[in-house]
């Protein structure tokens, strides 16, 4: 096993897009990971400059996005205007 790394987790207070955390939770727990699990993950991985996801999970994001009808991409963001 590699050596461990100790490290101290914060609760966050944010917000964020209610389909976007739908399908984030829906791909946290089909990966046996908690939400905040997947988060480190992908900023992590981001940080790096390289894709979190293979070639599969990407076929289950899109599964995931059609379901919870998330219809926008990364481009749209520049367009949400928030209610709350």
């Amino acid at each position: 096993m590699a050596d461990q790394i100790t490290i101290e987790r914060v609760q966050l207070g944010v917000k964020m897009e209610k389909r976007m955390v739908k399908v984030l939770k829906a791909l946290a727990e089909a990966q046996d990971m908690t939400l905040g699990e997947l988060l480190e993950d992908i900023v992590l991985h981001a940080f790096e400059g390289v894709s979190t996801f293979g070639n599969t999970e990407s076929e289950d994001i899109k599964a995931l996005k059609k379901v919870y009808q998330m219809d926008y991409g990364v481009h749209d963001s520049q367009k949400f205007s928030s209610e709350g």
